[in-house]
This record gives structure tokens, sequence and C-alpha cells, in this order.
């Protein structure tokens, strides 16, 4: 799919920017992500020949990047936006990958198998007039039907099964799966999903230049001397505000703050 990407004057964005942080008005701030959505599109190019995911979600999470970098850009530093901004937008769609990634990994072999034989089982309807037997498209994919049963479940169990899928019950009729199947763990998941809350609060609690360097670099991956270029400062003082936000979040985290 071609990029079109439209160049507008940098002043112009810089002085939204500045409205922006002025009066944080969405009308502003939508502006401004039209301004610079080519950063975006540029990003998810990079991307969407990678995953399985269309270019239209990776477009939209990278909107979102976009606009986490429009809220905490700061004029006074004297950077470029599409520089402060990149970070944000790639960091957001590697973790909506990582997300979304499957966590049964499947040889790529079978990948391939899996792709050819939509095309194989259409061919063979037509041509048989009725859905093919499993040693019908195994023997045109060249395969043993046993290796075409093991590429099929290989394949569904790549999909996670939803709680709230429908089963039928012998004797109260239909009921979902998540009623049925015992949670151990819930626990274990509450206490996570809260100690996210926690770390999230802590970080807000942080004195600004310590939050971001933190930021950069557990949530978007950057090298401490990438962060230090985004940032404006050392290699060294980035390294003692990760040290100083670490031992801030590890008081805080344990009640001691």
């Amino acid at each position: 799919m071609p990029t079109q990407v439209v160049n507008y004057p940098r002043g112009e964005s810089l002085e939204l920017l500045h409205q922006y942080q002025q009066s944080a008005s969405k009308d502003i701030r939508n502006r401004i992500v039209q301004l610079n959505i080519g950063l975006v599109r540029k990003e998810v190019h990079h991307w969407v020949n990678q995953c399985t995911e269309s270019y239209e979600d990776l477009l939209q999470v990278g909107c979102i990047g976009l606009i986490r970098a429009i809220e905490r850009f700061d004029l006074s530093k004297g950077h470029a936006f599409s520089s402060f901004a990149i970070p944000y937008i790639r960091g957001e769609i590697q973790h909506y990958l990582r997300d979304k990634s499957p966590s049964l990994r499947v040889p790529r072999q079978w990948l391939t198998l899996q792709r050819q034989s939509v095309k194989v089982i259409q061919q063979l309807q037509l041509e048989l007039k009725r859905p093919p037997t499993d040693g019908e498209v195994a023997e045109v994919l060249g395969i043993s039907v046993n290796e075409w049963n093991e590429v099929r479940l290989a394949n569904s169990n790549r999909s996670m099964l939803s709680l709230d899928a429908p089963i039928m019950d012998g004797e109260d009729g239909a009921t979902c799966l998540g009623e049925l199947v015992p949670d151990g763990r819930y626990r274990s998941f509450q206490l996570a999903q809260e100690d996210q809350i926690r770390v999230q609060q802590a970080l807000a609690k942080l004195e600004d230049g310590t939050r971001k360097v933190l930021e950069f670099v557990f949530l978007y991956d950057l090298t401490q001397k990438e962060t230090a270029e985004r940032l404006g400062i050392s290699s060294v003082t980035v390294s003692r505000r990760v040290k100083k936000g670490l031992s801030s979040l590890q008081k805080m985290m344990s009640g001691g703050e």
C-alpha cells in the first residue's frame, strides 16, 4: 500500500503544540495528529509485513502512540517533535504485537501449508462438488494425512478460546466455558492487575525527568544512550535517574513512602 505523506510547515506543528500545552484542546490535538500522521504511516509500513495484523489496526495503534507523544512533549527542551514521537509510536506498536502474539509457536513450514490448504480446499470443492476428505487435501499438499491433521490442530490451537464461548450442558442447557473451568490462578491474576495499577500510580508521583527516563527505558525499550539523545541529557544522567527511579518505585510499592 503506497504511503502519501503531506508535508506541512514545521512551524505549524510547533505552534499547535504550544497551543495544546496551554489549553489541552482535543480539537488541537487531533489537528496535530493529522499533521504528523506520516510518522505513524512510516512506522506501520515497517511492521505490517512482519506480522499478520492489518494495516488499519496498526495505524490506529500507532496513532495512540502519537497521541501519547503529543501529551508528553516538552517544547522547552528544544527537541524536534518527530524524533520525540517515533519511540512512542514504535513502542505502542511493539507492545500491541507482543500482546497479540500467539502463545503456541507453529513451525513456519506448517504455516505455509495452512495458507496453501485454503486454496487447495476451495479448488477441490469446485472439482468434487463436495467438501474434500483429509486424505484428498493431504495428497494435493504432498504430505501424509497424519501431518495434515497436525497442521490443522496446530493452526486451531493458535487462537485462544474465549471463556465466554457458549457450550451445551446436558442438564442445564446452554452455559459458557468459564463457568465450567476451575480458575485456581484467579487470585494471582488479580494480584498482578493490582500491582500494575500500583506501578502506574507510583510512576505518576515521580519527578518528571525521572519518570520520562523510566518510561523510555522500560516501556519503550530504548537503550540508555537512545534515551539520553531523546531527552538531551548525558548517559550518566540517564543511568542515575534509572537507579533513583527504581529505588523510589521500590519504596513506594513496599509502602515505604
